[in-house]
């Protein structure tokens, strides 16, 4: 795996405390060659299958291989349109994978990916705006997997969780801190596979990205366990390695009742 200067990653996946399998998968890819570097960038992807023993694996699997193959071989120059398309064919992928294979129908996963690419600003009206290149954000999302800008000992979330609970909070119905804890809030109101229309959560314009932000994935075996501040207090000062284990070990010591994965890329 080809990692360039200009990052420091970080990318692990425990299995946690009471489960027998791990049903999360992950992946980062780079284009090998330099030229295309600039219109692909940098790609992290996380994912977290549901649907018993073998059908969450599959389908995380599936989410994983099949987005970055299509990001990889996108022809287009907009990373947000290719990030699409490589999710609505994971979605496609996964479907197909459990019509063929009926003892794993009802088999889907959680799927948030980003992409950090090099680009000129572009405005909300999609017009190019002054102040020269910068890496930027770009990302796609659907699940309860959650992806995280972390800035100036700031931490904030980027993506909402597609869950029941979610939408309560949406709602007004219940607070943000009433839905760590809520009994329902493993509930997915969407998922890559599940159903014949795929909802997604796209932004319309990337993110600009600074030098020091860090970007997080993670799966709910992490967030479930883990409170935003803590995060925050693990990522800050420390490597990406050592930050991503620190986070780890706090979840399995609170009893890491689900997969943990989690990756992490701070901008150098």
């Amino acid at each position: 795996m080809k990692v360039r200067s200009g990052i420091e990653l970080s990318s692990l996946s425990d299995i946690g405390c009471l489960r027998t399998n791990n049903e999360d998968s992950f992946g980062y890819w780079e284009p090998e060659d330099d030229r295309e570097f600039p219109r692909k960038g940098r790609l992290a992807v996380v994912a977290d299958g549901m649907g018993g023993y073998e059908g969450g694996q599959e389908a995380s699997r599936l989410a994983v291989e099949t987005l970055v193959a299509v990001y990889r071989d996108s022809a287009g120059n907009d990373p947000q349109a290719a990030l699409i398309e490589a999710l609505q064919a994971a979605h496609h992928q996964i479907r197909q994978y459990s019509f063929a294979h009926p003892e794993l129908r009802g088999m889907g996963t959680t799927c948030t990916a980003a992409a950090i690419v090099r680009g000129a600003h572009r405005g909300a009206d999609g017009g190019q705006s002054g102040g020269g290149d910068y890496d930027a954000l770009y990302y796609v999302h659907v699940g309860d997997s959650r992806l995280y800008l972390i800035r100036d000992g700031q931490i904030h979330r980027v993506t909402r969780d597609h869950s029941y609970v979610g939408r309560l909070v949406e709602a007004g119905m219940i607070s943000a801190e009433e839905a760590e804890t809520h009994p329902q809030r493993n509930i997915l109101t969407a998922a890559l596979g599940t159903n014949p229309d795929l909802i997604m959560d796209s932004p319309g314009f990337p993110e600009p990205l600074r030098h020091q932000d860090v970007l997080l994935i993670c799966t709910d075996g992490l967030w479930g366990q883990v409170r935003d501040p803590e995060i925050l207090a693990a990522v800050e000062n420390k490597s990406a390695e050592l930050a991503g284990r620190e986070l780890i070990e706090l979840a399995r010591e609170r009893g890491g009742p689900d997969n943990i994965t989690v990756e992490i890329l701070r901008l150098r």
